[in-house]
């Protein structure tokens, strides 16, 4: 079908049909191959060494996690996750399918689903109308809708975290979120 053409295995198009002859033009539009027809970006085979502002990471439904999930990009949680998330400066969203039995600590946190653990953010958290939290709330702004379920204390921190002395000690919330998923550890 191809025919006899050869390509370079070290070449990037290594596999790739050399494409056919399009009329030139002068615009500054990605490169693009024309295979059968059908017009291809060949920017797309090209891997992000980093994830563009406001991507979000995403954790699948079918996917369970059981230890220490930390990183500084936004994550969506439809998973099973024990243990603990830690996105310091992030939005962590827990979906609708989401079933989370650990300590979250966050910019903000957004609860669809079923959390059981102690959540601290340190601008707000947010249970939505089917969401489901068991435990403690730490944060300077809170939103339960109507319908939710809710079962804890909540602290409202006004400054959102406490300074310190040093710009490379964590706030305190992250603090105390690490020395509660350590004790956890310890007993168990």
């Amino acid at each position: 079908m191809w025919g006899n053409k050869k390509v370079e295995p070290d070449s990037p198009s290594a596999g790739v049909p050399a494409p056919s002859k399009a009329p030139e033009t002068n615009s500054t539009k990605p490169t693009s191959a024309i295979m059968e027809g059908k017009v291809m970006s060949t920017d797309a085979a090209r891997p992000l060494a980093t994830a563009p502002a406001g991507s979000t990471a995403r954790l699948g439904a079918s996917l369970h996690i059981k230890g220490e999930i930390s990183g500084n990009e936004d994550l969506q949680v439809d998973g099973t996750v024990e243990g603990l998330i830690q996105l310091d400066d992030r939005k962590l969203t827990v979906g609708a399918s989401a079933k989370v039995t650990a300590d979250l600590v966050a910019r903000e946190v957004v609860v669809y689903g079923s959390v059981k653990g102690n959540l601290r953010a340190r601008d707000r958290i947010e249970i939505k109308k089917d969401g489901s939290v068991i435990g403690d709330l730490t944060t300077s702004r809170i939103m339960i809708e109507d319908g939710a379920y809710f079962k804890g204390a909540i602290e409202i921190d006004r400054k959102g975290e406490v300074t310190s002395s040093s710009s490379h000690e964590k706030p305190a919330f992250v603090k105390a979120a690490t020395a509660a998923v350590q004790a956890g550890k310890a007993s168990s």
